[in-house]
């Protein structure tokens, strides 16, 4: 057993060797099979990023409006928030990804005969086909003048921010900030010649009569199935706490509000929400870390996730020490960069000497 353990090769200079395997969905990259296996895990890490950040933010709305509508004063809409919340989190997610996936996604229809809306919409088994935006050679100057404006409109925020405290007098500084960021991404936008174009999906059919839809934002079956699982089960958790961190404020608070004659909308965006985000937040992290490392059973449905490409390495070459080596960083260091924004908006929203 310890001359096999030390028989073990566990450098990386296999990753500069050619993949020998390409990949159906991909994101900013336009890998080739004849690429290096390094790249083809840059592929799986991409993927699995834009995974969770589409899912963090899909499931943080969702289950604001689910915790809140638990705690609603209609019947109908508590019992439906409680019905989702009870039923979602107390099943499997792998179980939950694998319905949505063979049950909803690949029952669509076949690309042959695949859903056309005004010539700008495609929804078949193979994907689901949208308009979308496609870069010219201008947006890297585009993208410079966007950052200045972001700049230029946080510093003026701040100004007006200042004036407020030093004069009591509301100035309206976010709605100006964000008023001289727009007025300069038009202006420069205009400026540069308009770096982005409209890019819209179009059905051809080749010589021997195959149907393909080419262009456009397309949406893979695979990641609908995981980012949709992810959002509604993570959502159901998020739910919960935010549920929680409500009811934990006093009562006072929201009669002290109704009081004033706020409607039930200002009570929760100005009054209850805030004040439940110092609740809310530590567990909400745990919520985006577990959706983080969930993202890895988008496997089971072939999605090319960091998971998928690691295991399509071994397979190919074997070296899996290595391999599952570089998994486990990977995930370690987007849970500790979620972990690090969190713990500082945390920080933000707690009370002075907390």
């Amino acid at each position: 057993m310890i001359d096999r353990a030390l028989d073990l090769e566990l450098g990386f200079g296999f990753l500069s060797g050619p993949g020998g395997f390409n990949f159906s969905n991909q994101w900013l990259t336009g890998y080739d099979s004849n690429d290096s296996r390094l790249g083809a895990y840059g592929v799986g890490i991409l993927n699995t990023v834009r995974l969770v950040l589409i899912g963090i933010v899909l499931t943080t709305i969702l289950g604001v409006f689910a915790g809140v509508a638990r705690l609603s004063d209609n019947w109908l809409v508590s019992r439906l928030a409680t019905l989702y919340v009870e039923t979602i989190r107390n099943t499997p997610l792998l179980i939950q990804i694998v319905i949505w996936y063979t049950v909803v996604f690949l029952q669509l229809p076949k690309i042959a005969d695949a859903v056309n809306i005004l010539d700008v919409f495609y929804l078949s088994n193979r994907a689901l086909a949208l308009p979308s935006l496609a870069a010219n050679g201008a947006f890297g100057l585009w993208a410079i003048f966007l950052a200045i404006g972001a700049v230029a409109a946080f510093i003026l925020r701040k100004w007006l921010l200042r004036r407020e405290e030093r004069d009591g007098e509301s100035l309206h500084a976010t709605t100006w900030g964000l008023a001289l960021f727009v007025v300069l991404a038009v202006v420069t936008f205009i400026a540069t010649g308009t770096p982005l174009e409209p890019n819209t999906p179009s059905l051809h059919v080749t010589d021997v009569g195959i149907r393909n839809i080419t262009g456009g934002l397309q949406v893979s079956p695979e990641f609908a199935a995981v980012l949709i699982g992810l959002v509604i089960y993570t959502g159901a958790f998020i739910a919960e706490i935010v549920r929680g961190g409500i009811q934990a404020l006093p009562r006072g608070q929201d009669e002290a509000a109704t009081a004033l004659g706020l409607s039930g909308y200002q009570r929760m965006t100005l009054i209850i929400l805030p004040q439940a985000l110092r609740i809310i937040i530590p567990p909400l992290t745990n919520q985006y870390l577990n959706l983080t490392k969930n993202s890895s059973l988008a496997v089971a449905i072939a999605y090319p996730e960091i998971i998928w490409v690691g295991t399509t390495i071994v397979n190919n070459i074997g070296r899996a020490v290595p391999v599952f080596l570089m998994i486990f960083a990977t995930y370690l260091a987007l849970s500790l960069a979620i972990s690090v924004v969190m713990n500082s908006f945390n920080r933000r929203v707690q009370l002075a000497g907390r």
